[in-house]
């Protein structure tokens, strides 16, 4: 079996509290079930954008720690920006994100990357597939389920799970695809995911176990006002694209 490599990026925003304890988890995770053994070579990238507490010292010392975890700071905030970045920063065969929270259990990773291993070009994981077990407030299960449905009455794609905070690309379809995304934000997965498509890539949906995060920072309403927003520029960008 061909040996992958693999950058896990982690987007980070004043996370010096928790972030030793779950890069160390990941780290842990991934040696023990995503190594060598299995065709792969992972390494993590902390894509800090634009912390102001002690997220940088934290993420430099891990660093310097564990040669299998780099540091990259941005001071620009919005993770698409720090994703995009950092996907482009490597030179790795698959590369891939998961939310610094770890929301979604960690042995839905090995699969995610399988599935690019065999064949996809983009692989996301979907809370919204049968197979999937989840656990949120109902306030949240009603806005992404509504915003999931909204997009496919815009655009009929065929993913069911847009935002989910677990996602892995090819190298080829990265450096094709991330130039493209005009979103720096939280549209930044929807749109990666439309473009995809629109653009014939294979992508596959991996189930997946999620949990809320309680404590998470996203402020849900501007954000489905910017998502919505997001939709609508879509719709004309990929008419555009039809057109060339």
């Amino acid at each position: 079996m061909d040996l992958l490599t693999v950058s896990v990026v982690i987007p980070v925003l004043n996370e010096a509290a928790t972030l030793r304890r779950q890069v160390l988890i990941l780290r842990a995770f991934l040696n023990e079930h995503v190594a060598a053994a299995a065709g792969y070579e992972c390494h993590v990238i902390i894509a800090d954008n634009g912390s102001t507490d002690a997220t940088a010292a934290e993420a430099q010392t891990l660093a310097q720690e564990y040669a299998d975890v780099a540091y990259l700071y941005l001071a620009q905030r919005g993770r698409g920006r720090a994703l995009k970045h950092a996907w482009l920063a490597t030179d790795s065969d698959l590369v891939a994100y998961m939310d610094v929270d770890l929301s979604t259990n960690l042995l839905a990773f090995r699969p995610l990357l399988d599935t690019l291993r065999y064949g996809c070009d983009v692989a996301t994981g979907s809370r919204l597939v049968p197979a999937s077990r989840i656990r949120r407030s109902f306030r949240r299960e009603v806005l992404s389920q509504g915003y999931n449905l909204l997009i496919k009455a815009l655009f009929w794609h065929h993913f069911s799970d847009a935002q989910c905070g677990f996602k892995a690309l090819t190298r080829q379809a990265a450096e094709k695809l991330l130039p493209l995304i005009e979103d720096t934000s939280w549209f930044f997965d929807t749109e990666l995911l439309l473009l995809a498509e629109h653009l014939g890539y294979r992508i596959a949906e991996v189930p997946v176990e999620w949990v809320e995060d309680l404590d998470s920072r996203v402020r849900i309403i501007p954000t489905a006002i910017a998502d919505i927003r997001g939709l609508l520029r879509m719709r004309r960008k990929l008419r555009t694209l039809t057109r060339q």
